[in-house]
Order: structure tokens, then C-alpha cells, then sequence
């Protein structure tokens, strides 16, 4: 009999295609099935929010708790999207409106509590296993909403490996040591080396602390996070872990099947070899939000609207751009002063930008699919996934040199389109003056179609699946069990 596939327990707050916020979802939702091809079988545990249950289908009881932090709680397991998951089904924690954390622009003031439940039921999962004799070889903790998983084995001593992820420090999980207690959390362990995050607790440290593997989702955000610009105070426990060998930075990669213009029904098809109904989606786009044909390229911005992302950088810079030729369509929500910004420029030019205010998924395929370029300015990027889907579908990305997007797109210089590995374009004064200089040089090559053309092929051909990071974590998941 061959051996039987090696079990992944996943744990997080979201999981594509059933619930997505952010990039986190896309991330839980297709490395599955990529490691399912190195031999692990995968469950995502995530919370029952309201009409999960309804989606998902039909499911079964594998877990229950009486009191899970103020109520009955139980597990249901269910696929959905070719995702097995464990659905924690705790009405007083997560039947209540509003998105999974936050509330007409609120955060849930029990976050600490529903999501120390969710590591709660993932760490109770990993050491007695389901109903259905399910149990975890490998535990995996994604953000600070699973940051107490680590920890939860650690205080039981239980012998279940554990990789923590970040895939963005700057969201860490924070609440007051009064609350330790109720969280089932040892006291005597509130110190600097453990618990302790200045005086409060932070469910992130606490993973940082106890995993036995510390991930972030790029090598370059990996080294960034033991520097004070970029650790948010953290930066001191990324070094230690760095320095003892056990954090390691993956780059994501992108579901391909979701993520495929030669299929996607969102787009007139077209693909690598075959690009020519690219021009047909462009001219779709403009027409969708009632933009003139522009001399130079037609950029898409599909981000949120925050200043970590250089939404103040887009506001300065896109006027120069269009003025010069270009066509703006951007897609996102966030701060309420840069959606009004944004709706205020776009008001002004009219003819040559599109805003719209929202999440709508088919869109951001369709802005991929017709544009030119994508727009990632961000002041820190942990890895990014826009810059990704802009390469698979040809729109040709620009992007600030930090993170994820240093190590996923190659600058156009002319000695990288000589040697014909360019992939966007990158700078590196991450400001409005940066910003401008990148996209003078992409209407430059633009307007040289030959050129244009191989730059885009490059990008398009260039692999952005799950493949080669699934095997490494694989390898480490394969390490750790050791």
C-alpha cells in the first residue's frame, strides 16, 4: 500500500473563494491544492461567519466544545471550491453583521476573543484530532487571528509542529493582560521573552515566539522584518528567530486555474501566444467606464485604498500621466478622505480616469485583462499578489523595489530588455517623484510596440503558480515532523 498523504492542519481567518478581504484568502484558498501535489492533504480551519453554512453546503459535526469562550461551539467539515474545510461554528462569536473583523468601520471589540477561539479549536484539533479520525501532522497559523495556535500547544506540551506565517506584520492582535485569564492564557508567562508586547499582549508575537518555523511570504520581507522601518516593533523577535535559522521568507504564487485569461470568463480569451484579444478587452474596459482612447497605456489600480498601499503617491503622480497621454482605471475602498480624492480626480479628468468605489471580483479580472499596466506603489509590500495576476494577464506592472515586489518583478533597464528578463517596471524613492520617473519610462516603451510586445511576453511567460514555493513548504513542513 503506498504510504498515506501526510496531513496539514491550516488555520485562518479567511479562505478564498468562500471569504476574501485581502490577499490572505487567495493564499489559504490555493496552496491546497499545490501541496497536494508534494503529498500533503490539506484542512483550512476558518469561522462559520453568516452565510458560510448556507454556501458551503452540506456538512458534519467533527468537533464540539460546550464553552468555547462563552458559548457552545461546534466544527463542521465541508468542501468548498476544492477547498476541505473545518468550519468553527460559534454563533456567539461570529453570527453578527458586518465583515469578519469590523463593523460600519469598527473593529469588533472581541476580536481577542473569536479569534483566540479559532487557535483554541485549532490547537484542541491538532492534539485530540476530529470526529472522523483526522489529525494533523503539521499545524499552520496564518496572520495574528491564528497567532495563538503556537502557543495554545506550546503551554499543553503537545508534540504538533507548528509554521507561523506573517503575512503582514503590521496587523498584530493586540489586547491588555487583563484578559489573559480569560483567553486560558498563563499569567506567569506575561514577560518580555514570551507574552509581553509593551506592556500588552500581541497574538502575533506569541506565534512568533512558540512556532516552531516562522514564515513571511517573501525572502526580501523576511529580512525586512528584523529592521525597525518595517518590524512595528517586532523587528527584535524576527532577528532572534532569523539569527537561530527558523524564519525563512516564501514567495506566494497565484492560483493559475482561477487566475488564466486563455479561460477566464470574466475576459474575452487570449493568452501568451496569443494576445491579440488583449486590445478588444482594453477597448471593453474603456468603454465600461466611459473613457476616450488614450495616446499611451491605460494603467488599473486595484488595491486598498490605505497609505500603506501609496494611494497618496497615485493622487500626485496620475495627473502628470494622464496629461501626458495615459488612462487611469482604479478599483478599491478603504479611507474615507482617499476614496473622495479619488472620486474628486477622477471627476476632474474625466475622459482619461475611472474610479470605482467597492470590491467586485469579475471587475478586477476584466481591469487585468484590459490594461496596460497595474499600479503597486506601496511603501512596504509583504509580497503582494496584484503585481502576480498583472504578469499572467499581461497588464505590465510598476511597482515600488520593497518586499514581495522586489522579488517577483525584474526592472526593465536596458540591460534586463536586452537580456530579454524584464517583467515592470521598479522604483526605488518610494514617493511621487519615483512613482512619475516609472511610469515616463513605461509610456516610453510603450509607445514602441515591438519592444512592448517582448516585455509582455516576458512578463506572461514568466511562472507565478504555486509550484516551486508549495515544495518549499513542503521540504519545511517534511523538516519539522523530523
Amino acid at each position: 500500500m503506498p504510504p498515506r498523504p501526510r496531513r496539514l492542519l491550516s488555520v485562518a481567518s479567511e479562505c478564498a473563494p468562500l471569504l476574501k478581504t485581502g490577499g490572505l484568502a487567495d493564499v489559504v484558498g490555493a496552496l491546497p491544492s499545490a501541496l497536494a501535489e508534494q503529498g500533503w492533504r490539506s484542512r483550512v480551519l476558518m469561522p462559520a461567519y453568516p452565510g458560510i453554512l448556507e454556501r458551503v453546503g452540506s456538512t458534519k459535526v467533527v468537533w464540539e466544545d460546550p464553552d468555547l469562550f462563552g458559548g457552545p461551539a461546534v466544527v463542521r467539515a465541508g468542501r468548498h471550491g476544492g477547498v476541505e474545510l473545518l468550519l468553527l461554528d460559534a454563533p456567539h462569536l461570529f453570527d453578527r453583521p458586518g465583515g469578519p473583523y469590523n463593523v460600519d468601520g469598527h473593529d469588533h471589540l472581541d476580536n481577542h476573543v473569536r479569534f483566540a477561539a479559532l487557535s483554541w479549536a485549532g490547537a484542541r484539533i491538532a492534539i485530540e484530532g476530529t470526529a472522523d479520525r483526522w489529525r494533523p501532522d503539521v499545524v499552520h497559523a496564518h496572520d495574528w487571528q491564528a497567532g495563538l495556535v503556537p502557543s495554545y500547544l506550546h503551554y499543553a506540551q503537545a508534540d504538533v509542529p507548528t509554521v507561523m506565517t506573517i503575512h503582514n506584520i503590521a496587523f498584530q492582535g493586540i489586547f491588555g493582560p487583563d484578559q489573559l485569564d480569560l483567553l486560558r492564557l498563563p499569567t506567569w508567562d506575561f514577560h518580555h521573552e514570551a507574552l509581553e508586547y509593551h506592556g500588552l499582549v500581541s497574538t502575533l508575537k506569541a506565534g512568533m515566539v512558540h512556532a516552531t518555523k516562522v514564515t513571511s511570504v517573501s525572502p526580501t520581507y523576511a529580512q525586512e522584518l528584523t529592521t525597525p522601518e518595517f518590524g512595528f516593533g517586532l523587528e527584535g523577535v524576527a532577528a532572534a528567530r532569523r539569527d537561530g535559522g527558523d524564519l525563512i521568507g516564501i514567495v506566494n504564487g497565484i492560483d493559475t486555474t482561477v487566475w488564466d485569461p486563455a479561460a477566464d470568463r470574466a475576459v474575452v480569451h487570449y493568452s501568451v501566444d496569443d494576445p491579440a484579444a488583449k486590445d478588444r478587452n482594453r477597448r471593453e474596459l474603456l468603454a465600461e467606464f466611459g473613457l476616450a482612447e488614450p495616446a499611451g497605456p491605460l494603467a488599473v489600480v486595484v488595491t486598498r485604498l490605505t497609505h500603506q498601499k501609496g494611494v497618496d503617491l497615485l493622487l500626485e503622480a496620475l495627473p502628470g500621466f494622464v496629461e501626458a497621454g495615459g488612462a487611469v482605471i482604479v478599483l478599491g475602498s478603504g479611507d474615507p478622505g482617499y476614496e473622495y480624492a479619488l472620486n474628486d480626480l477622477g471627476a476632474r479628468y474625466s475622459q482619461s480616469i475611472g474610479v470605482r468605489i467597492g470590491y467586485d471580483e469579475p471587475l478586477s479580472h476584466r481591469m487585468y485583462g484590459g490594461g496596460d499596466l497595474v499600479l503597486v506603489p506601496s511603501r512596504f509590500e509583504p509580497c503582494g499578489l496584484t503585481q502576480l495576476y498583472g504578469m499572467r494577464y499581461g497588464a505590465i506592472p510598476v511597482v515600488a523595489s520593497t518586499g514581495g515586489l522586489r522579488d517577483t518583478v525584474v526592472d526593465a533597464s536596458p540591460e534586463n530588455l536586452a537580456a530579454d528578463v524584464a517583467t515592470g517596471f521598479a522604483f526605488a524613492d518610494i514617493d511621487a517623484g519615483g512613482l512619475a520617473w516609472a511610469l515616463s519610462r513605461a509610456r516610453e516603451l510603450y509607445a514602441d510596440p515591438p519592444a512592448w510586445q517582448r516585455l509582455r511576453h516576458r512578463a506572461m511567460s514568466t511562472p507565478v503558480d504555486w509550484g516551486p514555493s508549495a515544495e518549499r513548504y513542503a521540504a519545511l513542513f517534511a523538516e519539522i515532523m523530523r
